[in-house]
């Protein structure tokens, strides 16, 4: 009775041992490849519990869902001579297990060479275009070009490219430096050239206004000489009238005109005899001779 428990033991724990190797669960992120002494058998993409030969044959599980690609950052040389160190993404899926068990094997392989692929083609398309192109809206068309040379290369691994993106495009320190050092020297000569010609423009305006006073002050002297010549000429015109009107009147004035202009300083000395014709108005009562 024992014996027959012993045995009936061993044989549910050895259907027990069998059935756990026998059956495999495949969820929906996965899919699956049996193999069968390293050899592909079926390849199984429906989600559910599956069922293999116990201990001949063996599962390998494959992701099903979009994986990420980060290749390493490659420097290019564009069509125009200049340098860009691009930084790209990726995004694929394995389409084909069976092939990309037999090209590749394992991810880590896959995304090795996919790395490889992804930068051969970066240096391909960017190669043929201008930074400008690259900063402008053919950048969209570039991509394109870049995801349709990369997924080509990956069907060979059963692998389908679902999108290509550069996540950064910088210049190298060098360049950077270069087109610094560049722009600065452009800046100063146009600094220097807008000095010039505000210095020029400041001298001809500046001779522009010396020569406008030139003008003005000799038209000014002009007037003024027109002017005083024509008060000189009414001043004689009165003095004439009135010169005509009282004779000993007019002498008189132009005796006090002499005094005034002789006498004018502290230290003036004359010496004239009294009596004389110059000092006729200073004698007490005198009258001048008519």
């Amino acid at each position: 009775m024992n014996r027959t428990l012993a045995i009936a033991g061993l044989g549910i724990v050895a259907a027990a041992v069998v059935a756990s190797s026998a059956l495999f669960t495949v969820n929906e992120a996965q899919q699956a490849l049996v193999l069968q002494f390293g050899e592909p058998r079926r390849v199984i993409q429906t989600p559910g519990l599956q069922v293999k030969i116990p201990f001949i044959q063996e599962v390998r599980i494959l992701d099903r869902r979009v994986l990420d690609l980060d290749p390493p950052v490659e420097q290019v040389i564009l069509a125009d001579q200049k340098r860009l160190d691009v930084d790209a993404f990726a995004r694929y899926r394995i389409h084909d297990p069976l092939k990309f068990y037999q090209t590749a094997g394992t991810e880590a392989v896959a995304e090795t060479r996919m790395n490889s692929i992804v930068n051969s083609s970066l240096r391909r398309v960017l190669g043929s275009v201008t930074l400008l192109a690259v900063l402008s809206e053919e950048r969209a068309r570039i991509m394109n070009d870049i995801r349709g040379q990369v997924n080509g290369e990956a069907q060979r691994f059963g692998i389908e490219i679902v999108d290509v993106r550069i996540r950064r495009a910088d210049l190298p320190e060098e360049t950077s430096q270069s087109i610094f050092a560049r722009m600065r020297s452009e800046r100063e000569r146009e600094a220097a050239e807008a000095r010039a010609q505000g210095q020029e423009q400041s001298q001809q305006i500046r001779s522009r206004a010396e020569r406008e006073r030139t003008v003005i002050l000799a038209e000014a002297q002009r007037d003024a000489q027109i002017l005083r010549g024509e008060g000189d000429n009414q001043a004689i015109k009165l003095i004439g009238e009135a010169t005509s009107i009282d004779p000993q009147f007019y002498s008189f004035y132009r005796s006090l005109e002499a005094y005034r202009k002789a006498l004018n300083k502290d230290d003036t000395t004359l010496v004239l005899s009294p009596t004389g014709e110059f000092f006729r108005y200073f004698g007490a009562g005198s009258t001048p001779e008519k």
